[in-house]
């Protein structure tokens, strides 16, 4: 065993001892095990036998990738810099998935993507690639395996990217959903309170009104005032903030004649229930003047549980909106394929990522085809299209931006469009704005996934997509197969 430092954190990696001769070092290799002498000893004399110390940086991000590599010895860790300490992939001698790296044959790899760092005593085998054609001719079923394994871990990468950017998606989504549902949340909790305290309040009221000796009349008249307060607060509309404070003070200017102690406490919800001082004057003339003080506490105590219950049903039911629009947003408990209201998909989308306008005051116009077709698709994919697209035109958007969506019915396909009146893309990366890793964001604010995974999605669902961009106009269309 041999103990080494990699990236600052301690690890102990297993030294593999292998034979000095290259030809009996390549038959410890599982792809190179049951080739021919003469094969093995061809590969041997052109490739180079390079060995590395521990710690030592064997590849960097953006080197030209010029050999493939077979691992005899030793273990590399690879990063997405030097400076990084998540290990992105590890290639280890004696582990068959991983002990053949590098360029491989019919490659499209032109420069390393990560930083490789030895973090044991490594021996390899160089092999340049200038030498694929002839190995071709050398060695076919050796070429045939290599193929095989660049296919395997082109399917796991393209998962793994896959599994990444739906992370990052959802960190996204999380955090604003956080704040969006800790908004009613909190409001509900504080009205909660207060109507506890409220209904406390009543009890006292309620238990003071019962020690006057109010006949059946008396009573009806309380009852009657009471209901109409009731409802009128529950139907009426709101008055103008003027009208609201005229009225209050002459509410406050009564219920002061009348010696009503606390009168600000009682004039705002009376008004509010389209009681003014004429009404409170009739309901005087109907119950002892003894009694008033109670009547209206009364009144007033049952008007703020009212008002408080409607806050927290307010409060619970944008909960409940929010938990419907991600349930649907991921199609939970439903079928993986099946037929979708495209219209339905983006509205719980822009729902979802409300927060995210709201923080930059971005407005939202939606332009909608009438009776646009049912489509079958993957619904939580198509979802992540939009909030791909979605979030980079709010990201591409200075504060106060405008977000337009628009839908159309062509005669094969639906077409969906993500307009925003950004900044616009750079000329120069327009040609590579689909590539995986490429993005025109600031370092750590982007991982270059997301329009990569938007036209992967697309293309899945044998639709396409394009874009036309210039400053202050950029616009992302995506067509979608009917049927």
């Amino acid at each position: 065993m041999e103990e080494t430092v990699s990236g600052g954190i301690e690890a102990i990696v297993p030294t593999i001892a292998s034979p000095a001769d290259k030809v009996e070092a390549l038959r410890r290799v599982h792809v190179f095990a049951d080739l021919s002498d003469e094969q093995l000893r061809w590969f041997a004399d052109n490739a180079e036998d390079r060995h590395f110390a521990a710690g030592h940086v064997m590849f960097r991000k953006g080197d030209k990738a010029e050999a493939m590599v077979v691992y005899l010895e030793g273990e590399v860790h690879a990063y997405w810099d030097e400076s990084d300490h998540d290990i992105v992939y590890i290639a280890r001698a004696g582990e068959q998935t991983t002990e053949v790296s590098g360029m491989l044959p019919f490659s499209r790899m032109k420069e390393f993507q990560v930083t490789g760092r030895a973090v044991s005593n490594v021996r390899l085998l160089w092999f340049p690639a200038r030498l694929f054609p002839e190995m071709m001719l050398h060695m076919p079923v050796l070429v045939e395996r290599l193929v095989g394994i660049m296919s395997d871990r082109v399917r796991e990468s393209t998962t793994l990217d896959q599994q990444q950017d739906k992370l990052m998606a959802l960190g996204k989504l999380s955090a604003g959903l956080a704040h969006e549902l800790n908004n009613p949340a909190a409001g509900a909790t504080r009205a909660a309170n207060d109507l506890i305290e409220t209904l406390k309040e009543l009890r006292s009221a309620d238990m003071r009104l019962c020690s006057h000796d109010l006949t059946a009349s008396q009573q009806a008249s309380i009852d009657d005032f009471e209901s109409k307060a009731i409802d009128h607060t529950a139907t009426a509309e709101q008055l103008n903030s003027l009208d609201q404070s005229d009225l209050e003070d002459d509410v406050s200017e009564w219920l002061e004649s009348h010696r009503i102690a606390e009168a600000w406490k009682f004039s705002a919800n009376l008004v509010e229930a389209g009681m003014d001082s004429a009404a409170l004057e009739q309901l005087l003339g109907e119950i002892p003047a003894t009694a008033i003080a109670d009547v209206l506490a009364r009144v007033n105590c049952q008007l703020a549980a009212a008002k408080l219950a409607s806050e927290i049903k307010t409060a619970t039911t944008r909960i409940s909106e929010l938990v419907g629009a991600i349930k649907e947003y991921s199609y939970m408990d439903q079928a993986s394929v099946q037929e979708l209201d495209v219209h339905k998909g983006l509205d719980n989308t822009l729902l979802i990522l409300k927060y995210k306008l709201k923080k930059k005051d971005i407005s939202v116009t939606r332009d909608y085809a009438e009776s646009l077709p049912l489509i079958k698709a993957y619904g939580s994919e198509l979802n992540q299209v939009w909030t791909n697209l979605i979030v980079n035109a709010v990201d591409a958007m200075n504060k106060g931006g405008t977000l337009k969506v628009r839908t159309k019915r062509e005669p094969t396909d639906i077409m969906v469009e993500i307009r925003d009146n950004g900044a616009g893309i750079p000329a120069t990366a327009r040609s590579r704005i689909f590539e995986p890793f490429f993005t025109t964001k600031p370092v750590g604010e982007g991982t270059g996934l997301g329009l990569d995974t938007v036209a992967r999605i697309v293309r899945k669902h044998r639709g396409n997509v394009r874009f036309e961009s210039k400053p202050g106009d950029t616009c992302f269309q995506v067509r979608l197969p009917i049927g």
